[in-house]
């Protein structure tokens, strides 16, 4: 049988494909999507439960000229096979490489770099009254929204501006009952509901199309069959939370059902006013490992598929600064009834699923609703317990307002463990956690930590948790550093000499520590004796032992793996300026101001000079010149 997929030029190739040639097209995209995962780690088990519906929604609509987008665009993969992209598609998630998620600069079909969950809906009716005041009103407009992110507050809001606006707006719903983890809340037991309305779609319909011929005489009459319609309405017609906002709802409907969903987008594609089709899809379908564990298969290491079953060929020996914050989590909640743990939708990521199982009472995931976990800890604080609440460090700057008004002006003693600080990889701008360290130490009242091993994490904690105030900490997507530091307890605001020497001063904040180390060694060899400091603390600083460096260091050069502008080498150079220290031999670090690319970290880190070599360089290059100086 003679491939189909690899000669689609452009998704309008879909429109003349028979169904079985679709159906064929499926199967295919199934077989590229696990030979990916033979090759490197990647988003998988959401991206087979979306291979019909992506296939459906471009055999209908032409989205040349159409809108769409995807939310939490790490679903993007069969979108960008059929898109143009299947001969670059091995190429995914690598440096110069596709991208893992939406990219306009990729493609026409793709219109917004979407890596964070919920604003599809909010882009997608902006774009539809954009288009309309443009004189576009021919152009649809289609959001596509997974149930895992339909609790997101943003949701609401929009969905709450599409009713009073009544645009020409299709939403779809794309509930497969998980998010990474199976979702949480009111709003899933909502949804669940739905999904098993024993009334079929096509007898609503009729039963809606029939009420809505019923004629009306006056009152009271009038108000008597009203009344009689909308009773009917809510025993058949499921979705009446959406019908109140103004909100046609359509299904639930099988998203596996090529057929049916071409029947149903077709239906809807010409109605009036915002629309949610209600599509019921299996994460991992079609791949049966997958689908019997789509939390282990939502980004499995690389694996081989033999018969069937999935062959893991990829591992790392050294555990994650992750596994560390996740036992330094399980210790301080086995030590003091007072702790609990907030995150949202992060309990996999987090590797916090022991955690949540040996103290369920005190382990609130709250689904992909930051804003909501932030303010809900400052209640947890205010009543005198220990909150923590673990986010991704890119995911947290949703709750910014947040951490702002409930937390650190309340001067409340929550912390702030902040995992993907840094650079996250594969994942790409979306998901770098480099923005962190200038938008919390901003704030009064904030104490701010990075840890220089996995070890220290723990011993960080355990500070935190005695804080009276605010505490942040911040650590990487990478395997954790073991550098065998000298015991030394956590002092406020206290750095740690690793080594000392006046040559010239490394201050290597966090995971740079290790790389520090790292260019130390290799200056010794070429005769510079180098100090190496371990920060620990953002804020505040360790003004004591910074005089010190500056005045007896002929350089300093500060390294973190986060933006110079806002950063912590920022830091030190504001407090070097208001203290009047010659900062004229001091260089900084750090990513620049821009958006990085994906790619693998060591790789991307060595780009911007700071891998051990390129912080040596850094630091000889400081040497000749206060040499050149004397």
């Amino acid at each position: 049988m003679a491939k189909l997929l690899e000669s689609i030029d452009s998704a309008i190739d879909l429109h003349s494909m028979s169904l079985a040639e679709l159906e064929q097209v499926a199967d295919e995209i199934r077989e590229v999507l696990c030979g990916l995962l033979s090759i490197r780690t990647a988003h998988f088990a959401s991206n087979l439960g979306v291979v019909e519906l992506c296939l459906g929604l471009h055999s209908i609509f032409d989205f040349r000229r159409d809108r769409l987008i995807w939310d939490t665009g790490h679903q993007i993969y069969p979108h960008k096979l059929v898109t143009g992209r299947y001969q670059d598609f091995a190429s995914i998630r690598t440096r110069g490489g596709l991208m893992g998620y939406p990219n306009p600069l990729e493609s026409e079909y793709d219109l917004f770099m979407t890596g964070h969950a919920g604003c599809s809906v909010s882009t997608a009716l902006g774009l539809k009254s954009g288009d309309d005041l443009c004189d576009e009103k021919n152009r649809k407009s289609v959001a596509v929204i997974g149930d895992g992110a339909f609790p997101s507050g943003i949701v609401f809001e929009a969905l709450n501006n599409a009713g009073e606006l009544s645009s020409d707006l299709l939403m779809i719903l794309n509930d497969n009952r998980m998010s990474i983890c199976p979702r949480v809340g009111s709003v899933a037991r909502y949804l669940d509901r739905l999904r098993t309305n024993p009334f079929y779609t096509g007898l609503k319909t009729e039963v809606v199309r029939m009420l809505n011929h019923v004629p009306v005489f006056g009152d009271p009459a009038e108000r008597m069959l009203a009344q009689i319609k909308e009773g009917v309405k809510a025993g058949l017609h499921g979705g009446m939370l959406f019908e109140e906002l103004g909100i046609r709802y359509v299904g639930p409907i099988d998203g596996h059902d090529i057929g049916l969903l071409r029947k149903y987008l077709k239906m809807v594609q010409d109605q009036k006013g915002p629309i949610l089709l209600h599509v019921v899809t299996e994460k991992g379908h079609g791949y049966q490992p997958a689908a019997q564990d789509p939390v282990f298969f939502h980004t499995p290491p690389a694996f081989e598929n033999e018969q069937g079953k999935a062959k893991i060929i990829s591992g790392s020996g050294t555990p994650a600064y992750t596994h560390f914050a996740r036992d330094a989590i399980g210790d301080a909640m086995r030590r003091d009834e007072r702790v609990t743990v907030m995150t949202a939708a992060m309990c996999q990521g987090n590797k916090l699923e022991p955690v949540r199982e040996e103290f369920p009472d005190r382990f609130f995931d709250v689904g992909i609703c930051e804003s909501h976990a932030v303010a809900f800890a400052a209640g947890h604080a205010k009543v005198g317990l220990r909150p923590i609440v673990t986010i991704y460090s890119t995911f947290l700057q949703r709750s910014y307002d947040q951490i702002f008004q409930e937390v650190a002006l309340q001067n409340l003693p929550v912390v702030f463990m902040m995992d993907r600080a840094g650079l996250a990889g594969p994942d790409g701008p979306t998901h770098h956690g480099v923005f962190d360290i200038g938008y919390m130490r901003v704030f009064p009242n904030v104490t701010f930590m990075a840890p220089g091993d996995g070890p220290e994490l723990a011993k960080m904690l355990d500070f935190a948790l005695q804080c009276e105030g605010p505490v942040a900490i911040r650590y990487p997507k990478a395997s954790a550093a073991k550098l065998d530091l000298e015991t030394q307890p956590i002092e406020l605001g206290k750095s740690q000499v690793v080594r000392w020497g006046t040559d010239g001063a490394i201050l290597g904040l966090g995971p740079m520590l290790e790389v520090a180390v790292q260019a130390a060694d290799l200056l010794s060899e070429q005769g510079l004796n180098v100090a190496v400091i371990n920060p620990r603390f953002v804020k505040p600083l360790d003004e004591e032992l910074l005089e010190k460096v500056f005045n007896q260091c002929k350089f300093v050069v500060t390294a973190e793996e986060a933006a110079l502008m806002g950063g912590f080498g920022g830091a030190v150079l504001e407090l070097a300026s208001d203290r009047g220290w010659d900062t004229r031999s001091m260089r900084r670090l750090g990513i620049p101001d821009q958006f990085i690319e994906h790619g693998d970290r060591t790789e991307l880190l060595a780009e911007m000079g700071m891998s051990a070599e390129g912080i040596a360089a850094a630091c000889r290059q400081l040497a000749g010149q206060t040499a050149e100086a004397v």
